[in-house]
């Protein structure tokens, strides 16, 4: 079985502030061709760094994503979504890790669009599109049974 993982998970430095996450076992994964590392935030062309962002909380979709200083990267983190769901497609992924908390890889709780640290039950725009294309979410601090 082959999996999706956030990169950062994998120890690519591709988070918003130029660092990693390093989970062993995620990397092993990687390292043995049994996963598949994408930031779904670098494939839109964002950089790295990058001006942190969260989701807004509204009542309508599609779901915006704001910076810290306000600007709109909706665009950016759906197509980032969008190109890691044809990654998993292509690959017939049905699994992946994904980061908890991030606005394109949180899954089942985010940060709430205000910067204050606050989590809220949500997913990000990544998680949440190949949540509903019937891939099996799981994250670092829930991993699958086989990985422990």
């Amino acid at each position: 079985m082959k999996y999706i993982v956030s990169a950062c998970l994998a120890g690519r430095p591709c988070r918003y502030d130029g660092g990693h996450c390093l989970e062993v076992r995620i990397a092993e994964l990687v390292r043995r061709g049994k996963a598949i590392p994408v930031c779904p935030e670098v494939l839109s062309g964002l950089s790295v760094p990058r001006e942190p962002c969260e989701i807004q909380r509204c009542e309508d979709l599609p779901l915006t994503i704001i910076s810290r200083s306000g600007h709109d990267f909706s665009a950016a983190y759906y197509a980032g979504a969008n190109r890691t769901l044809l990654i998993a497609e292509k690959n017939s992924i049905t699994r992946a890790i994904l980061k908890t908390q991030s606005p394109s890889c949180g899954f089942g709780v985010v940060y709430d669009g205000t910067f204050s640290g606050k989590l809220v039950p949500g997913n990000g725009i990544t998680a949440g599109l190949l949540h509903t294309r019937g891939v099996r979410i799981f994250t670092e601090k829930n991993l699958p049974p086989e990985l422990g």
